[in-house]
């Protein structure tokens, strides 16, 4: 529904973790990940809204040392991923590997803020990158991977891995002891899954392979070894009018979408605003629909 392909997928869910899943993989799955998907449009210029307010931040702020962090996380907070990063308390020295970044937006901006030991990897990119910053982008699975990381970190791409368990241990073993893998993915552990079913926005067949309960992320990570600190809920009002427009038929690249033309959509500014408010609500009572998990390599 993403695409308007609207292609019927089934998916099972467990009744011991409750983790939702595909029930086969389609054979195609590359089909799903046009061009134009939205993880590989590029970080820089003048439009990026980040790269926007990373310059209004460079032209109010004398930035230096071990200051710069936490203004990053403080200052470009409501961006959802660099928000998620501000309690890890990274130093600009530290090693962080991104996996399944797409164009790397986020590493785009960390590195023109300061940090320098980043790697980005997604084997569905069209080929390695370089940008004029020096940010390297290749294209390769985790596995080819040999060095040793502070943080190693999956922005909404653990849903997309076929094989979880072998993934998580391999990001375990390239994590120095101390290290950190952050997660960050739809839960069903959440109040819109039970609310609106196959018409959850972010349930977003055949590309989530797998949509994970607390019970069920928890698990796999200790199964891989790791120790779980926190989970933060970090939903958005995207899990509302997304998911009444599908209950209308309505794509997320539609005409008719409030992504595509807002005022061509279903939806008023305010009830966006209260959809976000209410978004917040849910993050409080840990029952949004997405998350980050927070997992530490012992010491």
């Amino acid at each position: 529904m993403m695409l308007g392909l609207r292609s019927e997928h089934r998916y099972f869910q467990c009744v011991d973790c409750e983790c939702l899943q595909i029930e086969q993989v389609p054979n195609n799955l590359a089909d799903y990940y046009p061009d134009h998907y939205y993880s590989y449009r590029a970080p820089g210029g003048s439009g990026n809204p980040l790269q926007k307010a990373l310059t209004r931040m460079r032209d109010s702020y004398e930035i230096t040392g071990q200051n710069l962090p936490g203004r990053i996380m403080h200052l470009l907070a409501p961006n959802a991923k660099l928000a998620t990063l501000r309690p890890l308390q990274l130093s600009q020295d530290a090693r962080i590997l991104d996996v399944g970044c797409g164009a790397g937006i986020l590493l785009h901006a960390l590195r023109e803020t300061g940090f320098h030991n980043l790697l980005g990897i997604d084997p569905f990119n069209r080929a390695d990158s370089v940008y004029p910053n020096g940010l390297r982008i290749e294209k390769r699975d985790i596995f080819s991977e040999q060095g040793q990381w502070d943080l190693v970190m999956f922005h909404h791409s653990f849903e997309h891995l076929p094989d979880q368990q072998a993934h998580l241990r391999q990001a375990f073993k390239l994590l120095q002891p101390g290290g950190a893998a952050l997660v960050r993915l739809p839960t069903v552990s959440s109040y819109v899954w039970q609310e609106y079913g196959v018409n959850w926005v972010q349930l977003d067949a055949p590309r989530h392979l797998y949509l994970h309960s607390l019970k069920s992320m928890e698990r796999l990570a200790q199964q891989c070894g790791f120790l779980s600190e926190r989970v933060v809920y970090d939903s958005n009002a995207l899990q509302f009018w997304g998911s009444k427009q599908y209950e209308q038929d309505i794509p997320l690249r539609d005409p008719r979408s409030w992504t595509e033309s807002p005022e061509n959509s279903l939806f008023t500014a305010k009830q966006i605003r209260h959809f976000e408010q209410r978004a917040q609500e849910l993050n409080a009572l840990n029952q949004g629909d997405q998350a980050a998990f927070y997992l530490r390599k012992p010491a």
